[in-house]
């Protein structure tokens, strides 16, 4: 059985400087920071984040979640999070593997297992003490790395594992509920990929209340219930987070930004951006920029 330190050596010898590292297989991303960072907004897609070595804070609306090697972070459906590293240093850096959920898998899985979700509203994101059999999976499918030729073969499996150890533990209500085409759960779902596909335009409720199969006011009690926003305040979080991409990584002006994702005032731009990041656009991006903590997403 691996452990945690196992997985932490594993993930130093393919993550061998600061940074994020995309790996040949699809659904792994490692994670190396070596300082705690400021609160970094992102979104976060339904995924399993192990840390092998560290500590991060993960904040959804009032919400906040610590989790460290002894205790695992899963993410059902998309969700704009703001995270921050608190525990990092040169000699022991923030090390973390996440591994997106494969959801065709779990949907198998759930048929061949025959049990039918409970009703309810279930936490799309939560934290849970560390398992060992979903660390012993997920060292395994890291270490796959090591053996290119084997990933076709044996990831696919792995990655299923990792799925049944997730529904079979306790998050699988949340689980089973996302799979099940008439739960809230699943129809919040349903909204939020509405909603990201078209969050430059203009968000009419009643549109995203239809792609979901809900009523408007049904749309906006299982969405906050679920997200711990409204869908229009999920909406304005992906435009600024995209303006601040745009500015740091692309060199776009706050103008431009604002103008990329849908603002039509960049009074009111800036105005939001600043309550969102703590600052106005120019001075934030120049903030991360000094400290580059942009990429410490996971």
């Amino acid at each position: 059985m691996a452990t945690m330190d196992q997985l932490a050596s594993i993930i130093t010898r393919h993550a061998d400087g600061p940074g994020m590292y995309s790996t040949a297989l699809p659904c792994l991303s490692l994670f190396r920071v070596e300082r705690p960072t400021m609160p970094i907004p992102s979104v976060y897609e339904a995924s399993l984040c192990l840390i092998a070595q560290g500590a991060k804070r993960v904040t959804l609306g009032e919400q906040r979640f610590v989790y460290d090697a002894s205790s695992y972070l899963i993410v059902s459906v998309d969700l704009p999070l703001t995270g921050h590293i608190i525990e990092a240093a040169p000699e022991a850096p923030y090390l973390c593997c996440k591994i997106d959920l494969d959801l065709s898998a779990l949907a198998d899985l759930i048929v061949a297992e025959g049990k039918a979700h409970r009703a309810g509203d279930h936490p799309a994101l939560a934290v849970y003490p560390s398992d060992p059999d979903l660390i012993d999976a997920a060292f395994r499918l890291v270490k796959l790395l090591d053996q290119p030729q084997a990933i076709p073969a044996l990831a696919p499996l792995i990655e299923r594992e990792i799925v049944y150890r997730l529904l079979t533990g306790p998050h699988g209500p949340t689980l089973r509920s996302l799979a099940a085409a008439d739960s809230h759960l699943n129809q919040v779902s349903r909204a939020i990929a509405m909603i990201r596909s078209r969050f430059r335009q203009q968000l009419r409720i009643r549109d995203v209340a239809a792609a979901a199969g809900m009523s408007e006011s049904s749309l906006y009690e299982h969405f906050k219930a679920v997200t711990r926003m409204t869908p229009l305040e999920y909406q304005k979080q992906l435009r600024l987070q995209e303006a601040r991409r745009l500015m740091l990584l692309e060199g776009a002006s706050a103008g431009a930004a604002a103008f990329a994702v849908g603002y039509e005032s960049p009074s009111q731009f800036s105005r939001e951006y600043r309550r969102m990041f703590g600052a106005p656009p120019r001075q934030d991006v120049e903030r991360l920029q000094v400290g580059q903590d942009y990429l410490s997403a996971a």
